[in-house]
């Protein structure tokens, strides 16, 4: 493998705002429980935790909205994630 083919294979670097913080991830698409474990250090559990991710500065088509659980998306250098955990009593 020459330099320039071992440069290519190593995973590029982008950094997003996880709640007004800089994070650096090597992932083209980060997912719910992605977000979630950058934003959070304890993730929050319970049974009436709720967390909303929002995100804007995103990719192509859809450069802003609702991340849902289970869902995932294309991730973009500066691209900024707003995470909120509410405890529904």
């Amino acid at each position: 493998m020459t330099a320039t083919e071992a440069e290519k294979s190593k995973p590029k670097l982008v950094t997003v705002v996880v709640n007004a913080r800089q994070k650096q991830v090597s992932k083209e698409e980060l997912s719910f429980d992605d977000v979630v474990s950058l934003a959070f250090d304890p993730v929050p559990t319970g049974d009436n935790v709720d967390i909303t991710i929002t995100y804007r500065r995103g990719q192509g088509n859809k450069p802003e909205g609702q991340l849902k659980p289970g869902e995932s998306v294309k991730v973009k250098d500066g691209m900024i994630f707003d995470v909120t955990a509410t405890d529904r009593s």
